[in-house]
C-alpha cells in the first residue's frame, strides 16, 4: 500500500531541487500534493525548474498536485498558502518546511534586510506554516512536519581556526541551528497528541540542485561528490510516514536515517562518517 494514500501534503520550495523531489515522491506515494513556491513558469526566475514543471511531470505519472505561488517570508503568504491549499484538497496532513534563502555574503557585509530576510523564510515561515496546519494535524491526532535542515547547522567550534575564510554560510548555519531547536520544542509541545511526528532531516553530502550549482557549492547537476536528491525525498518520506513514536523529535541526516531503516547499504558524509550537530545527538 503507499505510504501516504489518501494525505493531503504541502510542500514549500517545490519548484526544483530537493523540493520537487520530494512533491514527486509524494505522489507517487499516493499523497494529494501542494506544490509551493515563487516560481511559477519556467523562465520566470534565473534558476531553471517552477510549479509547473513538478505539477505537470507528478500528473504525467498519475499523481495528483495543484501548485500555489507563495511568498513563506510573510504571514500573509504562509496563510493564503493553507488556505489555498484546504481549498483544494482538504485539511492538511503532511507540512515539508523546505523552501530556504542564503546569500552566501561574509557577516561584515550582509546587509541587513537580506539577513532579515532570510530568517523570515529560513525560521518565520516554518513556525508560521506549522502552527497553521498543526489545529488539522491536532483534530486527528495525527500528522507530521518535516524540516528541511543543512549541515551548516553545524558549527565550526571553538578557536583558534586554521581555515579562516569567510564562506558566508553565518546566516544560513544561524537559521539552520534554530530550524532545528525548533524542530525538538515542537515534537516535545505535540507529544500530548500521541500521533504527530515533527521531525527534521539535512542531507549527508550536498544534492547537485540549480542552487547549489548556482552558489558553487557543486559544480554541475552531475557532480559525483554530490548526494542524489532521491535520498532526501527517501528520508522525508520515512520520518512523514513512520509512526510519531519512532521519529517524532528526530534531527538526522538522510543517508543515517536510510541506512538505520536498512533502505541504503553503503553511507557516508554527515551522520555517518561526520558527527551531526548537537541536536541529532540528542
Amino acid at each position: 500500500m503507499a505510504k501516504l494514500a489518501g494525505k493531503v501534503a504541502v510542500v514549500t520550495g517545490a519548484s526544483r531541487g530537493i523540493g520537487q523531489e520530494i512533491a514527486t515522491l509524494f505522489a507517487a506515494e499516493g499523497a494529494r500534493v501542494v506544490c509551493a513556491a515563487r516560481t511559477l513558469n519556467e523562465g520566470d526566475h534565473q534558476l531553471s525548474g517552477s510549479l509547473n514543471r513538478t505539477v505537470e511531470a507528478i500528473r504525467a505519472k498519475g499523481g495528483e498536485a495543484t501548485a500555489v505561488v507563495a511568498d513563506v517570508s510573510t504571514e500573509t503568504g504562509c496563510l493564503s498558502l493553507i488556505e489555498q491549499a484546504r481549498a483544494a484538497y482538504g485539511p492538511i496532513d503532511v507540512l515539508v518546511n523546505n523552501a530556504a534563502l542564503n546569500y552566501y555574503i561574509p557577516t561584515v557585509d550582509y546587509p541587513t534586510s537580506r539577513w532579515v530576510r532570510a530568517f523570515a523564510v529560513n525560521v518565520h515561515g516554518p513556525f508560521i506554516l506549522s502552527k497553521t496546519v498543526l489545529p488539522d494535524m491536532i483534530a486527528k491526532r495525527a500528522g507530521a512536519i518535516v524540516n528541511i535542515s543543512s549541515g551548516s547547522a553545524i558549527g565550526p567550534g571553538r578557536g583558534p581556526y586554521e581555515d579562516q575564510t569567510a564562506h558566508g554560510g553565518v546566516l544560513y548555519g544561524a537559521t539552520k541551528a534554530a530550524l532545528e531547536r525548533f524542530t525538538q520544542g515542537l515534537a516535545q509541545e505535540v507529544a500530548q497528541y500521541g500521533g504527530i511526528t515533527v521531525a527534521a532531516v539535512s542531507p549527508s553530502r550536498v544534492v547537485p540542485t540549480p542552487g547549489t550549482v548556482f552558489h558553487k557549492l557543486m559544480s554541475s547537476l552531475d557532480d559525483p561528490n554530490g548526494e542524489p536528491p532521491a535520498y532526501m525525498a527517501r528520508a522525508v518520506l520515512l520520518l512523514a510516514s513512520e509512526p510519531a513514536a519512532k521519529v517524532n523529535g528526530r534531527v538526522t541526516y538522510s543517508q543515517q536515517i536510510l541506512k538505520e531503516y536498512g533502505l541504503i547499504e553503503n553511507a557516508v558524509g554527515r551522520g555517518v562518517e561526520i558527527k551531526g550537530s548537537g541536536y541529532s545527538q540528542i
